[in-house]
């Protein structure tokens, strides 16, 4: 007995200290009266009294949460004997295809700590801590805690790691050697690695994901996105099949050329750079025009007489006129066929000289810029990621991704160190919005769940300006959406005051390492309703590699010390002083 109950006020419990023990802050106790068992928390303790926050109640044998009645005065107070803390810490009831391993408890040594399979991941959780915390390493080893099982193998499991510094493959690499059902699978951006290099199949982006890969900046760009997208369609087919489209367009342009009020030399000069870069080979420079008479060169038709007009304007006009055609409904790409970035920057071109692009500058511009974007795309080794040589599907490119062997592989680690950073969120994007198109139009819905961990979270799920422009932002709607189509997220950052307000928000269960700075922590404190003062204090002080859990799939918040990942990813600090002076 720690002593005779006081006070109860709210969900504190003040009782008299009767007890010889000092060393008991934090450690949790149990009220019992005739019909209930109460659990709390000692929070602080002097010579006469001890300070108790209440935390939840025991019933048939289970922990539950919160309070819904209080003690009663003449309630038995002691502290929480090995049955209690078994309950507590998950022990009692384990079966291994419903609970993981986490640590060990940092309060009552020795004693393992279990978080719920199913709460922990069918929701989106987040991984915070300072740089150096052990957060890498702790979520490495919860993975490894779940694929090294012997007595439950996760074989359906899909978890995409988006790697921001090509840790983790040491940590998962020789999953297969620890079971023969398991296989890792990993992707990289360096152009001179031995794996398999980034895969980004053009055809299988959506409008939204060419203005994520062209970083769009204004809404005016989606337009022209879409409209070079609808050439594509066409132009990157065979010419015998759409000359009649291309004739259009560029016959259009030409005729726009004629009324600009330009002046005949600055006319005649334009219609030559359009023909001389964009023709076919019924409509360039060298097509005869017949007039009762005579027949000439397109060319010929544009000189300019001595009256400095073009001499057969109205002849030219009525000539290209055949060729416009009243509709010409072109439709975006379906994914049937393989284009490439060198298709795309011909239709931007194309786009261009369409619709009078070419007289509107603030159009032309904001056109422009985005073809600067493509081109330097195709200009440098990222190239590489979008080359194919023949076509698949979304879902047999999901299926490639996933399988390594014909097995199945369950972790997909997505390497992205070698490219920068603007590059490496627009990749995160991409990727993620494909794999949510793809689960949302899985006619199994939520049969196979795919989980995506995004290392250096705050590099990509960010407060940006995706929803101004394309009236979403892909890490949110899933935040949002996701669980729906079992698309779940898993964020690691050491910086939380940086990530998206709207996805931190959704997260239902949270692992903190040590976060000291105060802008991180008044930013989580407000949105996370487990956090009081008393925590943030905790979270502040914690030691490398102890975390403190708290949500859904842990009893009550915990402070866990988790074991070393083994193997540990390639995180570690410099050791300084043996480089130094060695």
């Amino acid at each position: 007995m720690l002593g005779e109950i006081l006070e109860i006020n709210n969900n504190r419990v003040i009782v008299k200290n009767n007890s010889a023990l000092s060393n008991i802050v934090n450690l949790y106790v149990q009220i019992t009266d005739n019909t209930n068992t109460f659990i709390g928390e000692i929070v602080s303790l002097n010579k006469e009294t001890i300070d108790i926050k209440l935390n939840g109640e025991i019933i048939n044998n289970k922990f539950i949460y919160g309070i819904s009645k209080k003690p009663a005065l003449n309630s038995q107070v002691e502290l929480l004997k090995e049955e209690g803390i078994n309950i507590l810490f998950g022990i009692n009831n384990y079966v291994p295809q419903k609970k993981i391993y986490l640590g060990k408890s940092a309060l009552y040594k020795d004693f393992p700590f279990y978080a719920d399979i199913n709460p922990l991941f069918s929701n989106h959780f987040v991984v915070l801590g300072n740089t150096g915390s052990g957060k890498s390493c702790g979520v490495a080893r919860l993975f490894q805690n779940l694929f090294y099982k012997k007595d439950a193998v996760p074989k359906n499991a899909t978890v995409f790691i988006i790697d921001a510094y090509g840790e983790y493959k040491s940590a998962f690499s020789m999953i297969d050697y620890v079971n023969k059902d398991l296989s890792f699978k990993s992707y990289t951006t360096d152009l001179d690695s031995s794996d398999e290099l980034l895969q980004i199949p053009l055809w299988l982006l959506s409008l939204d994901d060419i203005c994520l890969l062209l970083e769009v900046s204004s809404k005016n760009q989606i337009s022209i996105i879409e409209k070079a997208m609808k050439i594509v369609n066409i132009f990157s087919r065979q010419e015998d099949s759409v000359i009649k489209y291309k004739n259009s367009i560029i016959a259009k342009a030409l005729l726009d050329i004629f009324i600009s009020g330009n002046t005949p030399a600055q006319i005649r000069d334009q219609i030559f750079s359009v023909l001389t870069r964009y023709n076919t080979r019924e409509l360039n420079l060298d097509t005869k025009i017949y007039y009762p008479g005579y027949i000439r060169p397109l060319r010929q038709c544009l000189m300019i007489d001595d009256t400095g007009k073009i001499r057969e304007m109205q002849l030219v006009t009525t000539f290209l006129n055949t060729f416009v055609l009243n509709e010409m409904n072109l439709e975006m790409p379906d994914g049937s066929f393989v284009w490439t970035l060198k298709d795309l920057l011909y239709a931007f071109d194309f786009a261009l000289i369409d619709e009078g692009l070419l007289n509107d500058s603030k159009v032309y511009s904001l056109a422009h810029e985005l073809r600067v974007k493509l081109a330097s795309i195709i200009d440098s080794g990222a190239s590489k990621y979008f080359e194919f040589t023949e076509h698949f599907t979304r879902e047999e490119f999901i299926k490639n991704l996933t399988h390594k062997d014909n097995n199945k592989a369950q972790v997909v680690n997505i390497n992205l160190n070698s490219i920068d950073d603007r590059f490496a969120k627009v990749v995160a994007k991409v990727y993620s919005k494909l794999l949510f198109d793809y689960a949302k139009n899985d006619l199994e819905r939520a049969k196979y769940p795919i989980h995506i961990v995004l290392e250096e979270a705050h590099r990509y799920v960010q407060n940006d300006r995706d929803i101004e422009i394309l009236g979403y932002n892909i890490f949110e709607r899933i935040a949002k959406e996701g669980r729906k189509y079992a698309v779940l997220l898993t964020l690691i950052s050491q910086r939380p005051s940086e990530l998206s307000q709207t996805v931190l928000s959704q997260c239902g269960n949270f692992i903190v390492f040590k976060i000291s700075h105060p802008i991180d922590i008044d930013y989580i404190k407000p949105m996370i309703p487990y956090v009081d003062d008393d925590m943030v204090e905790r979270i502040k002080n914690l030691q490398i590699g102890h975390c403190l859990t708290f949500g859904s799939a842990f009893p009550l918040p915990t402070i866990v010390k988790v074991d070393m990942a083994s193997p540990a990813p390639l995180s570690s600090s410099c050791d300084v002083s043996s480089t130094w002076f060695n």
